[in-house]
């Protein structure tokens, strides 16, 4: 399973919002700084979300996802705000990895199927979702802002033909929330869709990792996992969330002491 840390920015700034809400972020400084301190401690990948793209579809922080594209020297995984073409081949001409698209997952999967097409192996849906009362599963759009009426299992069967780098699965209620992944959701998902899954939101331990790196339906495993609050704050290092993807028993928690993001956000800025 795949460690992909994750690097949220809003209005050139690393964020961790909690639940999605936009009112409620902490602040961990500069995005670049960030990347590097993740490179350095041996990551091998990094996901990255355009908040502002995602709520308003302006990419504002191409340039500082350019800079990190360009100088940390990893697969770079990024979504926000990709909801046409254009979006997604002004990534691709960044250098990104993948390009994960959401809203336009959900209201026009027709377009991502095209888009996949043009470029296999290098797009991504994002599909963040909230459960409701009923135990229904819908997914939201535009920076989790909006509420559609469409369910999660539809949308998975709509990309199912789609030559998909995977499906990013974000549970809402959990993320930022360090309440632990949505192990039910997540393995429905590998019962529903053939596509490579990766899973986001809740993670805070070693045993989440665990958890989800030992996930196995019908000879499926979990593709990756993202994990954003838990190394920004220090309550994982890089080598210890990167040991449990691999099943490490005890990996080394070395890097928890040099990180420069132990604790508290690094400005102290919370709302």
């Amino acid at each position: 399973m795949n460690l992909w840390p994750a690097i949220d920015i809003r209005d050139g700034r690393c964020v961790r919002l909690l639940q999605g809400d936009f009112d409620r972020e902490a602040r961990y400084g500069d995005p670049l700084t960030v990347a590097d301190s993740y490179v350095r401690a041996g990551a091998e990948r990094i996901h990255v979300v355009d908040l502002d793209a995602a709520r308003t579809g302006e990419p504002v922080n191409r340039a500082v996802i350019g800079a990190i594209v360009e100088r940390c020297g990893v697969p770079v995984q990024v979504g926000g705000g990709v909801r046409d073409e254009a979006a997604a081949a002004a990534l691709v001409d960044l250098g990104v990895a993948r390009v994960v698209l959401g809203t336009a997952a959900v209201e026009d999967p027709a377009l991502v199927v095209r888009l996949a097409a043009r470029w296999p192996g290098r797009l991504a849906a994002g599909l963040d979702y909230r459960r409701g009362p009923d135990g229904a599963v819908h997914v939201a759009v535009r920076g989790w802002s909006v509420a559609s009426q469409r369910k999660l299992a539809e949308v998975l069967s709509d990309l199912a033909a789609a030559p998909l780098a995977g499906v990013v699965l974000t549970d809402i209620a959990r993320d930022g929330t360090g309440d632990g992944p949505d192990l039910p959701g997540l393995r429905q998902a590998l019962i529903e869709s053939a596509l490579p899954v990766v899973a986001s939101g809740g993670v805070a331990t070693v045993g989440d990792l665990q958890a989800l790196a030992e996930m196995d339906v019908g000879g499926r495993n979990l593709d990756g996992v993202i994990v954003g609050r838990a190394l920004l704050s220090g309550q994982l290092s890089i080598a210890e969330a990167a040991g449990a993807c691999r099943g490490d028993s005890s990996p080394s928690r070395g890097w928890l002491a040099s990180s420069p993001y132990p604790g508290d956000p690094a400005d102290g800025n919370r709302p």
